[in-house]
């Protein structure tokens, strides 16, 4: 069946399709983040296209995507959540963490899960709060822990006294790992430097004349959209060791490494899943959707991190979507049936090859009390001279005896606020 892109308005005055199974697309391919947003939407909705082409759907039953843009607005985003729920809506990947945070109670009143896929309310990873969001496989405070691992891997063990400044997009998103960081500061003894960054990101002079007085021996970036590559072209500007500069795994893609050329050699980013497109699977996208003018896009973003992070997303989905019809007998699932696929689902290295993605991402298992996997993830190094990143690292993982107490703690405060009692 042909997948389907809708604005609100389409989506409004479209009547119930039944016996499909319907996976939403908030996607921003307008706007200052149109870059990044694009290849993700590209990814997500050509994984599904491929199922539907050489798989009849999901189970037999095939896979309806309404594609909402938002432009990385947060009213948008909640705009099209309540144009698109009722047309069976199984799942929500919003890929805005502002989004995420009032789709929250909105979802979870509904009944729909909501897979904020390594960004949102990291605390959501406790499913006995947070019913219907999963992070998993791996959140924002993991990613710091990840960061501040690498750090301690390179030095010995040691960062005492080391100075560590964290760029961050001036936003919820941004602000996610302050908490973690200092957390970790008080158990390693170094000292944190937070330096914020309007929304868009374009003007950076002064957070990097700081940097340069300042000195830090590293430099941690939540940032997205322009901000990362202006941030890297400044950095490379000031001369800094693009080897102590880390961005997250949303500061991690081409669009933010290429227009600084040389100078954005050695930049170190986050990742929870692997690169490049050299897996069996990518064959087959080729055969069933680009070569079959049946992609999303142009075809040209097949394999970079973005697109394979939204096919990341894609089949995770499609995975759970798998169990949901395994664990309740029936191929035409509900909202409610996906949700308990999502919270039975495993992912393993034997799956993941079986799809034809070997060694693609972590191992991990979700559960009622752990909506965010096991919190793994790798370093990838970027190669100007090649053009391309490099896993520097294997899957490792993160502080849990620092995050743990961290999450623990704050969903138990939205917990007596929303008057939610723990389900498991």
């Amino acid at each position: 069946m042909k997948l389907l892109s809708m604005t609100v308005a389409a989506v409004m005055a479209a009547s119930p399709v039944m016996a499909d199974l319907v996976f939403p697309s908030l996607s921003y391919r307008t706007g200052p983040y149109a870059a990044n947003g694009i290849p993700f939407a590209d990814g997500y909705e050509d994984y599904f296209t491929l199922l539907n082409e050489r798989d009849g759907g999901i189970g037999g039953v095939p896979v309806r995507v309404i594609e909402c843009e938002t432009g990385y607005n947060a009213e948008k985003g909640i705009e099209c959540y309540e144009a698109t729920k009722g047309e069976g809506a199984l799942v929500y990947q919003p890929l805005s963490t502002a989004t995420t945070y009032q789709m929250i109670p909105k979802a979870t009143a509904d009944g729909i899960p909501v897979h904020s896929m390594g960004y949102g309310r990291t605390s959501a990873k406790n499913g006995a709060v947070f019913s219907n969001i999963f992070n998993y496989p791996a959140n924002y405070w993991d990613g710091a822990s990840h960061a501040i691992n690498h750090i301690l891997d390179v030095n010995g063990g040691d960062i005492s006294g080391k100075k560590i400044a964290l760029v961050y997009h001036n936003s919820a998103y941004g602000k996610e790992p302050i908490r973690t960081l200092e957390e970790l500061s008080k158990k390693h003894g170094y000292e944190l430097m937070p330096v914020a960054v309007d929304h868009p990101g374009q003007e950076q002079k002064s957070q990097w004349l700081q940097i340069r007085q300042q000195r830090p021996d590293y430099v941690l970036m939540w940032g997205w959209g322009v901000m990362n590559q202006v941030a890297i072209q400044e950095a490379a500007n000031i001369r800094y060791n693009m080897e102590n500069f880390i961005g997250i795994w949303w500061s991690g893609s081409e669009n933010d490494v290429l227009p600084a050329g040389a100078g954005a050699d050695g930049y170190k980013a986050l990742t929870f899943h692997n690169i490049g497109r050299d897996y069996p699977l990518y064959d087959d996208l080729q055969k069933y959707v680009v070569d079959a003018g049946k992609a999303a896009g142009a075809g040209d973003q097949v394999g970079t991190v973005l697109y394979n992070r939204g096919m990341y997303a894609a089949m995770l989905a499609a995975e759970a979507a798998k169990t949901a019809q395994e664990l309740s007998g029936n191929a035409d699932i509900t909202p409610a049936e996906m949700r308990a696929g999502m919270e039975a689902l495993e992912m393993t290295e034997a799956k993941m090859a079986a799809l034809g993605l070997p060694n693609f991402g972590p191992e991990f298992k979700v559960s009622c009390e752990n909506h965010g996997g096991n919190g793994l993830g790798a370093v990838k190094q970027w190669d100007a001279s090649a053009g391309e990143w490099s896993l520097i690292t294997g899957y490792e993982a993160s502080d849990q005896d620092v995050i743990g107490p961290l999450v623990e703690e704050d969903s138990a405060a939205f917990a007596a606020e929303s008057g939610i009692t723990p389900s498991c």
